[in-house]
């Protein structure tokens, strides 16, 4: 007698398949990017990013009030200044634009003191030169940039963001952010870093969306952020942060990295981040737009993907998309 097993017996109907569904993706795992332009007025669409907008600071709290409406708990903010400089001095002023409107100073008053609010901390916006840290003589300058970054991070914090997000790829920023927050008094404020973050050539319509690209120096970033074809650094790079005091680790970018995602989730015990990026956001809505691709199958397949590979948390530009189906 033939001899076989029939793992097809769970895949009869839908409520079968519903049962035994091992991910699942929840309005609790998103994290929407929110864009404040200084240098506009209203809000504009970014044209390599198909309904995802930049907002000026009298327009983005109907950005927010639709997002928590929506039920997503968390946004990650992201600045866009009126003037830059070498040292990216608007990225830790006080009256900075993501320090005016993060802040729960400007969310609390309209009734969202629930909002999970992450600051994205970087020069690259707020740097005449476009870069992550500070240039001077053709070289990215590692260490002196900390200094600039953790003021940065401490302002931010001061402001009232929840949670520091540093995406700078410079060696030591957790150490150097980490015992600066614990230094001003903010102990107990977590953060989210970018842990693996690839030189990759997904991220260019968030350049176009933050202004960030860069202008003088390096034409890339590949001698501050990884090489796309290693993984074991992948893994050097989440324990060196883990030991400098991390409380999230990210792998950005997702899709084309979920075997970092996975080795990454077999490796730590922390909160796993995804970044969705601009340019894997922008693939899906161009296909979608010429009727090649169901987008909102897509968009689920993928997010859920990244679940599966290990992912907790999924920083997303479908964000609000998903969670209208949720």
């Amino acid at each position: 007698m033939l001899q076989f097993d029939r793992h097809r017996r769970l895949r009869t109907n839908a409520a079968m398949r519903d049962l035994v569904r091992e991910t699942h993706l929840n309005k609790d795992d998103l994290i929407m990017p929110v864009f404040v332009d200084a240098t506009i007025n209203g809000r504009e669409e970014i044209s390599s990013m198909p309904g995802i907008y930049r907002y000026s600071l009298d327009s983005i709290l109907d950005e927010i009030k639709e997002i928590v409406e929506l039920g997503i708990k968390s946004i990650i903010i992201f600045g866009v200044p009126e003037k830059k400089d070498e040292v990216g001095t608007g990225a830790w002023e006080d009256d900075g634009i993501v320090q005016h409107i993060v802040i729960k100073k400007e969310i609390s008053a309209k009734n969202y003191p629930e909002l999970i609010v992450i600051a994205d901390t970087c020069l690259c916006e707020y740097t005449s030169t476009g870069h992550c840290g500070i240039l001077k003589d053709g070289v990215i300058l590692n260490d002196e940039s900390l200094e600039y970054l953790t003021r940065t991070a401490v302002s931010q914090v001061k402001a009232g963001a929840d949670i520091i997000a540093p995406s700078n790829a410079m060696d030591g920023y957790v150490a150097a952010i980490r015992q600066g927050l614990d230094e001003a008094g903010y102990k107990n404020t977590p953060i989210m870093s970018y842990a693996v973050k690839f030189a990759s050539s997904f991220y260019g319509p968030f350049r176009d969306a933050a202004d960030g690209s860069p202008k003088e120096g390096p034409k890339d970033r590949k001698t501050y952020q990884m090489d796309p074809a290693n993984r074991l650094e992948a893994l050097r790079e989440v324990a060196s942060d883990e030991k400098e005091g991390a409380d999230f680790v990210m792998v950005k970018p997702a899709m084309a990295f979920l075997d970092i995602m996975r080795e990454v989730r077999n490796h730590t015990l922390l909160p796993l981040v995804a970044y969705n990026v601009s340019g894997e956001y922008a693939m899906v809505k161009a296909a979608a737009a010429n009727g090649w691709i169901n987008e909102d199958q897509i968009v689920y397949e993928s997010l859920v993907g990244m679940k599966r590979a290990g992912a907790d948390l999924i920083i997303t530009y479908f964000a609000k998309d998903v969670a209208k189906k949720l």
